[in-house]
């Protein structure tokens, strides 16, 4: 299959392989005499994945599909379980993370509940936002030391994880989009900072979307939510590794994001879940997205954040996705940022130029921000905070729209402290 391009000559071209499409550039015609004169870069483009989704009406329907048995184990929160889970008095057993630790995931709330797993579980039927689906991901693996630390061991010599039982995500929030990818994150306590990872092992066995899940959603962990399905939307689309099929998903996400968004900012913050349930749909659109194409400098720098001051994933990601996309026009204005540009002012009415402008402006309406220094943040941990997201998220920065240097990571920290 043949898709168009803008350049006369190239050709992409899409192979679908077990359970993958490849892309690659084909540079013909009067590109042909200049090979064999000069090495051609080729890049390839890859988008990913392994999907079983499933639409559900509610969780009694999706539990009663699934015949949940004793083999089975669903991981969640206390207030989820009493409201969804307990009335079906279900024969599996079941476990809160916030029983083994407050906030995000860490290495060490992992390894603890780790402990407390019974033997001889088929599946872990993940209910909750991120942080249960990617704990869930992190103890469906392991390796021969049963730490989850090393399994973030990319070190050319690691011990490849081996996968232990097959994980069913059902999201409750309109965010992570992890229930469709083969990521998640955690603070490695041993090195006090929060980091992502991505193994096809992970990849969820089934995604279950129930939109009553969701609707009790308290505004904030909504607005927070789908600010971040937001911007893994938009971080995808920029990113060097986006390719044609991923770009659809990114697209797709955030013009559905900003017209919910547009309707909450006319109609009010109550009205979210007039919505709720385009939202849910956008945040797995933009979970296939970034899957492939990648999420970049907005999370790279909120990971200090929310490894060092536990701030809420969302929330920090929101605090520096302004800044960030300044910087971004500032050094490069004239690119593949102009097609958010467009998009935004398609939506919201407004010249492309004012578009960011406005855009940044509604989400600050749809969720205000704090300056990082009412977190208790020092001004003094900025250059710190740069230094380490140079060093230790190399794998975020490398989908940047644009590279960064720590001096300029340092100066988006200064514009929102």
């Amino acid at each position: 299959m043949n898709l168009l391009s803008d350049r006369p000559g190239l050709k992409w071209r899409i192979i679908r392989k077990c359970g993958k499409i490849k892309m690659w550039s084909d540079i013909s015609g009067r590109y042909g005499k200049q090979k064999s004169e000069m090495e051609v870069e080729i890049k390839m483009h890859e988008f990913k994945t392994s999907l079983d989704l499933v639409f559900a009406d509610s969780f009694c329907d999706f539990a009663g599909k699934e015949n949940i048995g004793k083999d089975d184990y669903i991981l969640t929160n206390d207030f989820l379980y009493e409201k969804f889970v307990k009335p079906l008095d279900l024969p599996c057993e079941s476990a809160f993370i916030e029983a083994y630790g407050k906030g995000e995931p860490s290495t060490a709330m992992v390894d603890r509940i780790r402990k407390d797993l019974p033997e001889g579980i088929r599946r872990m039927i993940a209910v909750g936002g991120g942080a249960v689906m990617d704990t869930a991901k992190m103890l469906s693996l392991t390796t021969s030391s049963g730490k989850t630390e090393d399994l973030f061991d990319l070190s050319p010599d690691a011990e490849e994880p081996k996968k232990l039982f097959e994980v069913y995500a059902v999201p409750t929030t309109c965010g992570t989009g992890s229930e469709v990818t083969n990521a998640c994150a955690a603070e490695l306590v041993s090195l006090h900072t929060k980091r992502g990872l991505n193994n096809d092992l992970m990849f969820p066995a089934k995604s279950v979307l129930i939109p009553e899940l969701i609707y009790g959603l308290p505004y904030r962990f909504f607005a927070t939510s789908s600010i971040d399905a937001l911007i893994h939307a938009v971080e995808s689309y920029l990113s060097p590794k986006a390719s044609p099929i991923s770009e659809l998903f990114s697209e797709k996400a955030v013009r559905m994001i900003m017209e919910g968004y547009l309707y909450i900012d006319r109609n009010g913050n109550e009205k979210w879940k007039d919505k709720a349930k385009e939202f849910q749909i956008a945040a797995t659109y933009a979970g296939l997205a970034f899957c492939s194409a990648g999420c970049a400098a907005v999370h790279a720098l909120s990971y200090p954040l929310g490894g060092g001051y536990h701030i809420p994933h969302g929330e920090a990601n929101q605090l520096v996705f302004a800044a960030t996309f300044c910087k971004y026009k500032e050094k490069k204005p004239i690119g593949k940022l102009n097609d958010i540009e467009n998009i935004f002012s398609e939506i919201l009415n407004v010249p492309a130029d004012e578009a960011l402008e406005a855009a940044f402006a509604m989400f600050d309406r749809i969720q205000p921000r704090k300056p990082l220094k009412d977190y208790g943040i020092s001004e003094d941990e900025l250059r710190g905070f740069a230094e380490g997201v140079e060093a230790g998220q190399k794998r975020l920065l490398s989908n940047n729209y644009v590279p960064l240097t720590v001096d300029e990571m340092v100066e988006i920290y200064q514009a929102v402290y």
